[in-house]
């Protein structure tokens, strides 16, 4: 019961603005400690429950008051990072915290749940699974910048495998439900709602040309990031956060153009979805333009890709202006 009060704190609560003055690297070092600590209490209370006999009540109250108390100095440490150090850290790291958290319940559940006559494997699991969620804390980011690279390069990941998905369907002459739908099974093949006409592919290469667009705008914004970026000063860090935020927006806005493109196509859904992915682009050019990552030497690509969102976006108004 304690540890999920614990973990609904997490879920909805704000960290206050930390202990001033804050330092990072000592915030570091504090919650790998109790990473560190929280998987040793981990081990323990396994090892105590791993063959009869039972622990005495005694052995019992010390040993759930240990676990507690890990888990309570897990997110006192969370709660120390301020969100001058940026949102997008804070959200990896209360991520972080949540898992190690959540799986102490789960391992406590277990043992509560299991019979005593040996250690199950489900308690193994759990375990393992406690263990697993303190390592993180070395992968985790340092600092806003890092945190900020790290959500870009997955945005990216998701983007380049939707685009890749998108470009496998539109091969020519292939079918795009080949992979679902037997024709012996229907019988009704040659539907052209499972089919795409030469008007829809023409449709489809230009949204094809955002989407690349898309993947084009992370690329460069994350290299940009990665070149450029800094965490030294709030103005910073905030322009940082306001670059993950709207790359955000991206993959949603992808995956439902992408949707919109399987057959039977419906030509103004689709050029809204268009519209909606050209405006997020659009935003996030600009964003990454007037921040401190794009310095002169990087406004070229951003040009470029502004005038082949407009130019993709424009082909698509073309092709669907006798649908309004």
């Amino acid at each position: 019961g304690a540890l999920r009060a614990v973990l609904a704190r997490l879920r909805e609560g704000e960290p206050g603005e930390g202990r001033e003055p804050f330092e990072l690297p000592r915030f570091w070092d504090a919650l790998g400690q109790t990473f560190q600590v929280t998987s040793q209490e981990a081990t323990k209370l396994s090892l105590a429950f791993s063959r009869p006999p039972l622990p005495s009540a005694e052995d019992c109250r010390k040993l759930s008051e240990d676990v507690q108390n890990a888990i309570l100095a897990v997110a006192t440490v969370y709660y120390w990072l301020p969100k001058g150090q940026g949102t997008t850290l804070r959200k990896m790291v209360r991520d972080a915290t949540t898992e190690v958290v959540e799986g102490m319940i789960q391992l406590t559940d277990t043992i509560l749940n299991a019979p005593m006559e040996s250690l199950s494997q489900e308690q193994l699991i759990s375990t393992g699974g406690v263990w697993e969620a303190c390592e993180q804390v070395s992968n985790l980011p340092r600092d806003n910048q890092a945190a900020v690279v790290s959500a870009l390069a997955a945005c990216l990941g998701v983007v380049k495998d939707a685009v890749e998905e998108m470009e496998h369907a539109l091969v020519e002459g292939q079918d795009p439900y080949g992979d679902i739908m037997e024709d012996e099974e229907l019988g009704f093949r040659g539907n052209r709602d499972t089919y795409w006409s030469e008007a829809d592919r023409q449709l489809l290469s230009s949204c094809m040309g955002l989407m690349k667009a898309s993947k084009a705008c992370l690329k460069k914004v994350l290299a940009a990031v990665k070149a450029h970026g800094k965490a030294d000063s709030p103005e910073q860090i905030a322009q940082l956060d306001d670059l993950a935020d709207i790359a955000n927006e991206i993959s949603p806005s992808v995956d439902e153009l992408a949707l919109s493109m399987y057959p039977p196509v419906n030509p103004l859904a689709v050029r809204l979805n268009a519209a909606k992915l050209a405006s997020v682009l659009k935003k996030v050019l600009e964003i990454a333009k007037t921040s401190h990552v794009c310095p002169p030497s990087e406004e070229g690509w951003v040009q470029f890709l502004t005038g082949a969102v407009d130019h993709n976006m424009n082909k698509v108004k073309n092709f669907t202006q006798g649908q309004l």
